[in-house]
């Protein structure tokens, strides 16, 4: 009975394991980008928060932040106090909002590409960090799309602020890049 069992075990476990995988998609992720993420990034090299911490302070890798920002709704009542959600990100990180949404207008684009020249100087050999949240296809979709512009060092950090908070890693407020008139 005990060998039954066993084997049993043996058998369904990975299958577990495997339904838990999430592959990567072709393209990029066009909805539901709060959900699991793989755990791969095709080109890119997929860091835990103990290597980003690592790469932070080595201070030779932008950290590009990417968590989205709500718009401020249409239609308010004159008056009406709007107040953009505060960001706590990894210091010294560059915030790039909406800029990892599968499918990006090109004046996003463009706004993605001018914070990626101010955060590597215009150099596409420099390294890149991309980071938003835990379980976030904002970063994915990012770096992925930074890979495809010809970054050669593009980081990915899926655990994003979520994963460095629970390493008690320091973070500071920030405002995002402004985009140009």
């Amino acid at each position: 009975m005990r060998r039954a069992l066993a084997a049993i075990a043996l058998a369904v476990l990975p299958g577990l394991s495997l339904a838990q995988t999430v592959p990567e998609p072709q393209g990029y992720r066009m909805d539901h980008y709060r959900a699991p993420v793989p755990a791969t990034l095709q080109g890119g090299i997929v860091v835990g928060p103990e290597a980003a911490h690592g790469l932070w302070t080595s201070g030779e890798v932008a950290f590009i932040d990417v968590l989205p920002q709500a718009p401020k709704p249409a239609g308010l009542p004159e008056g009406t106090i709007w107040r953009d959600k505060p960001r706590d990100t990894i210091p010294g990180a560059l915030w790039l909002p909406n800029v990892g949404y599968g499918a990006i207008a090109e004046v996003t684009a463009e706004y993605f590409r001018r914070g990626l020249d101010q955060a590597t100087g215009g150099d596409r050999t420099r390294p890149v960090l991309f980071f938003c949240l835990e379980d976030c296809w904002m970063s994915w979709n990012a770096a992925k799309r930074a890979l495809a512009w010809g970054y050669e060092t593009v980081y990915w950090l899926p655990e994003g602020t979520d994963g460095w908070m629970l390493w008690d890693y320091p973070l500071e407020r920030v405002t995002p890049l402004e985009p140009q008139p």
